[in-house]
């Protein structure tokens, strides 16, 4: 199915609230990072906020890696 319109995806299909109350800000090992919590109780990076280009270069905070 195509539309036409000029509004967003999410516009015209919103995500549902349920799918974010698992998500959250953190800091670990003195990193800005938004994470995914599972059912197990471990965290997956979702994304890593930093300001610092070198921190982006650093393997343990590679988006996907899961914090025990």
């Amino acid at each position: 199915m195509i539309l036409y319109t000029p509004l967003s995806e999410t516009d015209i299909f919103p995500y549902s609230e349920e799918a974010f109350k698992s998500r959250q800000c953190v800091t670990y090992q003195g990193k800005e990072m938004y994470v995914e919590q599972s059912e197990d109780g471990s965290y997956q990076l979702l994304q890593l906020l930093s300001t610092d280009p070198q921190d982006f270069l650093d393997d343990r905070f590679t988006p996907g890696t899961v914090f025990r």
